[in-house]
């Protein structure tokens, strides 16, 4: 907790708005997508999604395939529990609606569904879209399922898979093929080792419009040294630091600058 809150004073030190940006790329997603303050019907859809997590008492048996939690002890975790304190934020779910419906990606690849918060955000961010969300606890994922399902959510593809293998079996397929993800959130696992294993895994499918958001990149020291890893890469070319989030971008027309920004 102590480097977190370290890490939180010094990014409020870094951080910048608008109008410290002077990329025109970066200060159009900011002031049409991020500081978009306007109320969206989507928001009551997400809100319904989350409410009908919070009121349900139901447990699963979580298997955790990741770094682990700061919060449950034990792998019998109640729904309830799980939504209220390891899903994603409402505010981060309509920012991750906003980001989706800004950018219109035609395919998106979720590495870690949970309950599926996140899922229903990307998943309304554009209905035509198709997501493939990945997700290594079975009890976990059939939940996540049939909630998606009660929800209409008819965009989406759940799997249950481990992670790596799953993009493994994608480099495979890519030999004889082409296949590409507009956006890919990382949420699955919170280790140095394993975000930049998913990092070399899913390099080859970048294209000058892809966008790549990992959760959590200041949860510790590790994700911290993953993030500057992942910054410092040469194919890299814009990234932005929320805090929980950190975006990064792969535009060839633009010289290497990051960015910490306030969301």
């Amino acid at each position: 907790m102590l480097f977190q809150i370290q890490s939180y004073l010094k990014f409020l030190w870094d951080s910048k708005n608008e109008h410290g940006v002077h990329s025109p790329f970066v200060f159009n997603l900011l002031t049409k997508c991020f500081y978009d303050r306007k109320s969206k019907p989507e928001y009551l859809i997400l809100e319904n999604y989350r409410k009908s997590l919070l009121e349900n008492k139901n447990y699963i048996e979580v298997t955790d395939f990741g770094a682990g939690s700061k919060v449950f002890k034990s792998n019998r975790r109640q729904i309830s529990k799980i939504a209220k304190t390891a899903g994603i934020s409402k505010k981060r779910a309509e920012l991750l609606f906003r980001v989706t419906n800004y950018f219109q990606p035609a395919t998106i690849l979720e590495i870690g569904t949970s309950l599926g918060l996140a899922t229903s955000a990307l998943a309304l961010g554009n209905t035509n879209a198709k997501v493939i969300t990945l997700e290594g606890c079975p009890q976990t994922a059939s939940f996540a399922k049939n909630q998606l399902n009660e929800f209409d959510y008819n965009n989406v593809d759940p799997i249950i898979t481990e992670f790596e293998s799953y993009l493994k079996d994608l480099q495979l397929r890519l030999k004889t093929e082409t296949e590409n993800f507009d956006l890919i959130y990382f949420d699955g696992n919170h280790s140095k080792k394993a975000t930049l294993a998913y990092f070399d895994l899913l390099l080859t499918t970048i294209t000058n419009d892809s966008v790549w958001i990992f959760d959590d990149i200041h949860w510790s020291a590790e994700m911290q040294e993953a993030w500057k890893a992942i910054k410092d890469h040469p194919k890299v070319t814009v990234t932005i630091d929320t805090f929980q989030w950190g975006f990064v971008f792969f535009r060839y027309e633009q010289e290497k600058e990051h960015f910490v920004i306030r969301a």
